[in-house]
């Protein structure tokens, strides 16, 4: 974000990679609430958050390429109002997608422990259990969410015991919803 105002704007600047994982002492000393990027230098002050950012680069740099915020008041008030829902929104979802990401994982390792590591196929031993039919009633839904907000929740490399047997099994075929468009608009009317 705060790169494409910069480029927008033509400023020149030197973009600094920082590793997230071993936080460097001028991004702690530079965003000391948050601690995180991105964070602009400008003449030794530091300015952290996009959005902030965004708006400090518009207004120090008023003259220079087009302005990326309205002029009129309202205007004004009413983008930062969009962005800040933007934000939060699109912040909302990454940590439920993360979560459930997490939940996959941790279930992947206890279906390895309580079944496949004993050869059974399934949380329910040899044949589909509590479990399976609980978490199983979800696969088609994880196929919508993936569609929704393109995070995949199971795949092959997180989570490879997790759901094709559940699929494969004669119990299952044709029952869990596979026609992602029309969940998708079976949703919609919960919306609307």
């Amino acid at each position: 974000m705060v790169q494409i105002v910069l480029n927008l704007k033509g400023i020149c600047y030197e973009y600094v990679e920082e590793d997230l994982h071993n936080k460097g002492e001028l991004l702690l000393a530079s965003n000391p609430v948050h601690k995180k990027v991105p964070v602009l230098l400008h003449n030794g002050k530091a300015i952290p958050e996009s959005q902030v950012i965004v708006q400090y680069i518009d207004e120090a740099w008023s003259g220079t390429g087009p302005s990326v915020l309205p002029a009129d008041p309202l205007e004004r008030a009413t983008a930062r109002f969009w962005a800040a829902f933007v934000d939060d929104k699109t912040e909302e979802k990454m940590e439920a997608a993360a979560q459930a990401i997490s939940a996959m994982e941790a279930l992947e390792g206890a279906f390895k422990d309580c079944s496949v590591s004993v050869g059974k196929p399934f949380f329910g031993g040899d044949g589909i259990g509590f479990v399976d039919i609980v978490l199983g009633s979800y696969l088609g839904w994880f196929v919508v969410i993936e569609t929704m907000i393109g995070v995949k929740l199971m795949d092959a490399a997180r989570t490879p015991e997790l759901a094709e047997r559940f699929k494969m099994a004669d119990a299952v075929k044709g029952v869990l919803p596979e026609d992602v468009d029309k969940v998708l608009e079976f949703l919609q009317t919960f919306l609307d």
